[in-house]
C-alpha cells in the first residue's frame, strides 16, 4: 500500500490500466511508481474549441500540449505516459454534461482540467456526484469562492468538493477594477451586462467592490447576447449620469455594443470585464475604444518565466492570454498530484493537489522538478506560473491583477497591482 494513495482503485482507473495491458485482477490497491509501467493514465480537457469564448482555446490548447511533451520528457507521471484528450463543450452545459460523461466512461480519464463558470455552476451537483477532480484554469465566478477543494483535510473526501482552480476569482480581479475606477475619481459609474453566469459574475463582482469602496451605481442594464443591436439598451444606461461605464458580455456582442457606443457619441470612460481585453475589440471599434481599461488576472506567479519559456518554444503561434499561464498550472500540479500520490486514481489525486501546493517542501516550478524532488523522498510545493498556486480550502488561488489599456488597436499591460493590495477586498473566509 502506498500511503499517499488511496484504499482502491476507482473502475475507470483499473480498467484503464488492465485493459491496456491485458491484466485480470480484482480491485484493490494498485502502485504504479515504482514497477516502470509504460501504459497511459489519461487527463480529460473539455475544452472551447467552438463558441463564443472559443477564440481563447488555442492559447491554452498550447500550453497544455507542450506541458504534455514535458512531463513525459522528465518521465511521466509514475513513469507512464500522460495524455490528454479534448473534447469541446462550446460552453454549453448540457453539452458539457455530455462531455463530462464520454471523457470519464469512455476514455478513462482520471482527471479532468477544463470547465467554465457558465458550466460548472448549473452543473455543480452532477459533477460531485462523479467524484473526479476538476482542476480548471478557467472559472472566475464568485459561486466558487466557498465551494470546492478539501476544506484542509486531504486524507478526508467526506467534504470535498472537487473542483479547484488554478485562476483567481472574479472577487479578486473585479476588486482591482473597482480599486483603480474609484482611484481615478470615477464615484459614480453605469453597468451593461450579459445574462451569462461569466457575464453577471464579473458585473456582481465589480459592482459589490465598488460599492464597498464607497462608489455608487446609478445604473444597471442587462442584456441579452446575439442581438444586432445595442442601441436601445445604450440609451436606457445613458439616461443616468455617471463618469464612467462597466462593460461584461462576450467579445462578439460587445464588438456589436461599442461599435454602437462609439457610432452614438455617448462618451464616458468604457470599464471592460477581462476577457475582453483583445486586441479584436481594440481593432473593430477603433480609436474611439483608446484609453479603455480591463483588470485581467495577472501573470505574477514564480515560475512563469519557466512557463514561458517553454511556450514560446513550442511549435504553435497562439496568442498568450489571461487563462493561458493558469492551464499550464492545472496541468502541471495534477501530474504532481499523481507522482506524490503513487497511484493514478481519481480519489488518490484529489488528496494529492492540496498537499503538493502546501506547506514547507522543496519549491518546485515544474513536474521534471517536483518528480526529481518526490523521488528523493522530499516533500514539495509547486509555485505556478499564473500565480504562487497555493491553494485554499476551498481550492481557490490568489494573485496579482493586470490593467490592460487600449490604444491603437491593441491592449497593452498599463499597470500590476500586487495581489497584498487586493486583500482587503476579499474575505478571509474565501482566501
Amino acid at each position: 500500500m502506498i500511503p499517499n494513495g488511496t484504499e482502491g482503485v476507482d473502475r475507470r482507473t483499473f480498467l484503464k490500466f488492465a485493459g491496456a495491458s491485458g491484466l485480470t485482477a480484482t480491485a484493490g490497491c494498485l502502485g504504479f511508481g515504482e514497477s516502470g509501467n509504460s501504459d497511459t493514465i489519461v487527463f480529460g480537457q473539455p475544452a472551447a474549441q467552438t463558441g463564443q469564448w472559443d477564440f481563447l482555446q488555442p492559447g491554452i490548447s498550447q500550453a497544455t500540449d507542450v506541458a504534455v511533451e514535458g512531463i513525459n520528457s522528465a518521465g511521466g507521471p509514475l513513469d507512464s505516459q500522460l495524455e490528454v484528450i479534448r473534447r469541446d463543450t462550446a460552453v454549453n452545459p448540457q453539452e458539457a454534461r455530455s462531455v463530462v460523461t464520454q471523457l470519464l466512461d469512455n476514455d478513462d480519464a482520471v482527471a479532468l482540467l477544463g470547465l467554465f463558470s457558465s458550466e460548472i455552476n448549473p452543473l455543480f451537483n452532477f459533477l460531485q456526484e462523479q467524484q473526479t477532480p476538476i482542476v480548471t484554469p478557467w472559472p472566475g465566478s464568485n459561486f466558487l469562492d466557498t465551494r470546492g477543494g478539501d476544506k484542509g483535510t486531504p486524507e478526508n473526501i467526506d467534504d470535498d468538493e472537487w473542483i479547484w482552480r488554478t485562476v483567481i476569482s472574479d472577487t479578486v480581479h473585479t476588486a482591482g477594477a473597482a480599486k483603480r475606477a474609484l482611484e481615478q475619481n470615477h464615484n459614480t459609474i453605469g453597468v451593461i451586462n450579459g445574462t451569462t453566469e461569466g457575464a453577471r459574475s464579473w458585473a456582481d463582482g465589480f459592482i459589490t467592490s465598488y460599492e464597498n469602496g464607497g462608489g455608487t451605481v446609478a445604473n444597471q442594464v442587462e442584456v441579452s447576447q446575439g442581438e444586432s443591436s445595442y442601441q436601445s439598451a445604450l440609451d436606457r444606461l445613458f439616461g443616468t449620469d455617471f463618469s464612467a461605464f462597466a462593460v461584461s458580455i462576450p467579445l462578439e456582442d460587445a464588438i456589436t455594443l461599442l461599435s454602437d457606443w462609439a457610432d452614438g457619441g455617448y462618451g464616458r470612460q468604457p470599464i471592460l470585464s477581462d476577457p475582453l481585453s483583445q486586441n479584436e475589440l481594440a481593432k473593430q471599434v477603433g480609436s474611439d475604444l483608446n484609453s479603455a481599461w480591463a483588470a485581467s488576472p495577472g501573470q505574477s506567479g514564480p515560475s512563469y518565466n519557466t512557463f514561458l519559456e517553454t511556450y514560446k518554444g513550442a511549435d504553435g503561434n497562439a496568442e498568450l492570454n489571461a487563462w493561458t499561464a493558469p492551464a499550464w498550472d492545472a496541468i502541471q500540479v495534477t501530474a504532481l498530484a499523481v507522482e506524490r500520490a503513487g497511484e493514478a486514481s481519481t480519489e488518490a489525486i484529489e488528496k494529492n493537489l492540496g498537499p503538493v501546493t502546501r506547506g514547507n517542501g522543496t519549491e518546485v516550478a515544474s513536474f521534471a522538478e517536483g518528480k526529481e524532488a518526490l523521488g528523493n523522498n522530499e516533500e514539495i510545493v509547486y509555485r505556478g506560473a499564473a500565480t504562487s498556486m497555493s491553494f485554499t480550502d476551498f481550492g481557490n488561488v490568489f494573485g496579482s491583477v493586470n490593467i490592460n489599456t487600449a490604444q491603437n488597436g491593441k491592449f497593452t499591460q498599463q499597470e500590476v497591482i500586487p495581489a497584498e493590495d487586493l486583500r482587503e477586498f476579499v474575505s478571509e473566509d474565501q482566501y
